[in-house]
């Protein structure tokens, strides 16, 4: 199963994974990110791509 975590702590809402990955991450109507933590294996490209774009690395990736 594909796992996504992002470390809000080190995330700074820059929202390139929205970009590369837009049916897993969005920035809520503050501006604060969210995503789906278990996306279906089918956006592993997409979640893979995010987790490389992310200027801070803040995005992991198990399973």
């Amino acid at each position: 199963m594909l796992k996504v975590t992002v470390d809000l702590d080190v995330c700074q809402d820059h929202g390139q994974c929205v970009f590369a990955a837009p049916d897993v991450f969005e920035l809520d109507d503050d501006g604060r990110l969210a995503y789906v933590g278990t996306p279906d294996e089918s956006l592993r490209a997409d979640v893979e791509d995010a987790a490389d774009v992310c200027p801070l690395q803040a995005i992991r990736i198990e399973g």
